[in-house]
């Protein structure tokens, strides 16, 4: 008799998920993973270095030219989980971008071969139909092996910023935000995410761009989505007949209100984000 088991994070959602069999490496996950090592093992540029890393399934697509090893992703990444629901016909489509994405760069396959990944040819020439199918590209070298350390894999505030627990974009501020500026900041116990409000080192004003929906500086964002509702934004130029902006162009303009988002210097959060309590 299938069971049920709760999942849950510290944000408030808690969902029933029917269980499902133990997890197991698959025979191209096992290859996939030992191809990753012995790649990153060359990469001496990786924005997470050093490690040790987690293998994450995120869409990568490792390419090499005369310069070496480059880190590429896929559209859509997917995680092993989510292979039972996925469409064949949507992952097929993600083959065919890799496989353009390789002819483009004619040593990557060589490159796998040399170090002992042999799968990569018949992944890229057998169209996706099946379940079986999607389940080799998910566990594939063109999927599962994005090099991260824990932290940025399923880390939570305040010890890391997991792509599993926070949204894409904000976790990617985390690791090009200036060094004297912090962007995770504790709102009573609760996470709430910060940004300076201007280049300036002497400025110490920040933007709350999201926070636990417990937090107290909560309320701020909603107001602030009000503020903007009411702001005018005007277009800077006129496109072309083809419809296209003068280089260089930004295709709208407007002031840049001191909204109820804007946290003040002395605010605990600017406080925190600046290292100054």
């Amino acid at each position: 008799m299938t069971g049920t088991h709760p999942e849950h994070e510290d944000f408030p959602w808690t969902i029933a998920v029917v269980d499902h069999a133990p997890r197991k490496d698959t025979p191209e996950y096992v290859a996939s993973r030992a191809l990753m090592k012995k790649i990153i093992a060359q990469v001496t540029d990786w924005v997470w270095a050093p490690g040790p890393y987690e293998d994450r399934h995120g869409g990568s697509v490792w390419v090499k030219d005369e310069d070496g090893w480059l880190f590429m992703q896929l559209p859509l990444g997917i995680e092993w989980s989510a292979q039972f629901c996925a469409d064949p016909k949507k992952i097929e489509k993600l083959r065919v971008m890799a496989k353009r994405i390789m002819r483009a760069f004619p040593d990557t396959i060589p490159a796998y071969e040399a170090l002992g990944y042999h799968a990569a040819t018949a992944l890229l020439e057998t169209e996706i139909t099946t379940a079986a199918q999607v389940s080799h590209w998910t566990d594939s070298i063109f999927n599962a092996s994005m090099p991260v350390p824990r932290p940025v894999h399923t880390g939570t505030f305040p010890h890391g910023a997991g792509y599993h627990h926070y949204p894409k974009p904000i976790v990617d501020i985390d690791h090009f935000r200036r060094d004297d500026s912090q962007l995770f900041v504790s709102d009573n116990g609760f996470p709430a995410v910060v940004v300076p409000m201007s280049s300036s080192p002497d400025d110490h004003r920040v933007r709350l761009i999201a926070a636990h929906p417990n937090a107290p500086h909560a309320r701020l964002l909603l107001e602030a989505a009000h503020d903007h509702r009411d702001e005018q934004i005007t277009a800077a130029a006129s496109p072309d007949a083809a419809g296209v902006l003068p280089p260089g162009q930004p295709t709208f303009s407007h002031q840049e209100p001191e909204t109820s988002a804007v946290l003040p210097a002395d605010d605990d959060l600017a406080l925190q984000a600046f290292g100054r309590q």
